[in-house]
């Protein structure tokens, strides 16, 4: 029987450009403690190794300090740790892996998979994996191993590799695309007994059985990530396997569709942006649509903007949101002289509806605040 600790994807020294300077400095940081979160899983639940199914480092060009703070968090691990070079952090002649940081750093548990040659894990386990040697290899190297592996015959074989399966791509003819009918085929035929995948960034299940199984990244990265956040613990005992997902994250990237209209949209849209739970650690992608007054605008953008102080970053999206003044938006605004006739001709061409009512009701926006500005 075996316990393992199955993630991937961690891609230590990514940058988000929503982020802020402060905000992405947390964000890192967040990368780096997963990395002693699941080491700490891994001793609670007994686990006799970590596999990392690719793509550790954001790329072969992350600095020297991400390097050190990568291995600084792996000292912290107890068990054995075995690396898979994946797309993003490929073995090759300028891998990190080669580095001389990481070679002097890391220390003697950790391990990179660098061939095809089977590891003998503990007794009657053994892995064997699928490195990336290019950034663009002839094809996915897990094809090319599965093709030729010969059965396990009475021991039991976990298999580790990288990239994205057919069901999950509408290019199913791309060369580095794995095809689920094969990874099915090499468990039917005993070749192996669990194939641990990485680079899809959300904990998912391949295929009919339970053998095959994509971890995720342990931290958010993205929009529309279903699944993201997690690891799994995974058990072979005989025939058997299970696995345990166990969250991870403390990331979100949320976004949402919002249809502003009426006053009681925009004190919807306030109440939304209230409840985020863990609004520092959140990311919020807003795409707008509608029609409001001048006055709700401001109403919105005022909730919008309480919300950016504390979210840890935003996008916002107003393509299909349209202002319209309506009369109550032009009474009442204090104006005399020169400034009064402006806001009458303003006033005009909105109400055209002609070539320059968008430049128009900008225009108007931008008096309105000016005038603010100045009470």
């Amino acid at each position: 029987m075996i316990h393992f600790l199955h993630t991937s994807d961690w891609q230590l020294g990514m940058t988000r450009r929503f982020l802020s300077e402060e905000a992405q400095a947390r964000y890192c940081q967040t990368r780096f403690d997963a990395i002693r979160t699941m080491g700490r899983i891994a001793k609670e639940k007994q686990c006799q190794l970590m596999l990392v199914c690719g793509d550790s480092f954001e790329s072969n060009l992350v600095d020297r300090k991400t390097v050190a703070r990568a291995i600084e968090a792996l000292k912290e691990v107890t068990v054995p740790v075995y690396l898979l070079p994946g797309n993003h952090d490929p073995l090759d002649a300028a891998s990190i892996y080669r580095s001389s940081t990481f070679i002097e750093k890391k220390p003697a548990h950790v391990h990179i998979i660098e061939n095809t040659e089977p590891i003998q894990v503990i007794e009657g386990f053994e892995l064997v994996g699928a490195p990336w040697l290019s950034k663009r290899p002839n094809g996915n190297p897990i094809v090319d191993l599965l093709n030729v592996l010969p059965p396990a015959g009475g021991i039991k074989r976990i298999c580790v590799g990288h990239g994205i399966v057919d069901i999950f791509t509408p290019d199913k003819e791309a060369e580095n695309v794995i095809a689920v009918s094969m990874l099915e085929a090499a468990i039917l035929e005993g070749k192996v007994h669990f194939i641990a995948l990485g680079d899809r960034h959300s904990l998912t299940k391949v295929g009919s059985g339970d053998s095959i199984w994509y971890s995720g990244t342990p931290e958010s990265t993205d929009f529309r990530e279903d699944h993201s956040g997690f690891c799994q613990i995974v058990k072979i005992d005989g025939d058997d396997v299970s696995t345990e997902e166990v969250k991870i994250g403390q990331w979100s990237f949320i976004e949402d569709l919002v249809d502003l209209n009426t006053e009681a949209d925009v004190k919807s849209l306030k109440k939304k942006l209230e409840d985020i739970p863990n609004r520092e650690r959140s990311v919020v992608k807003l795409v707008l649509k509608g029609s409001l007054t001048l006055s709700l605008y401001e109403v919105s953008q005022n909730h919008i903007l309480a919300a950016k102080d504390v979210l840890a970053g935003s996008v916002i999206n107003e393509d299909n949101l349209f202002v319209i003044p309506n009369d109550t938006d032009f009474t009442n605004l204090g104006f005399s002289g020169f400034a009064d006739a402006t806001v009458k001709r303003l006033q005009d061409k909105i109400a055209r509806s002609g070539a320059e009512d968008t430049v128009a009701r900008d225009a108007f926006m931008l008096l309105l605040r000016l005038s603010k500005g100045a009470a």
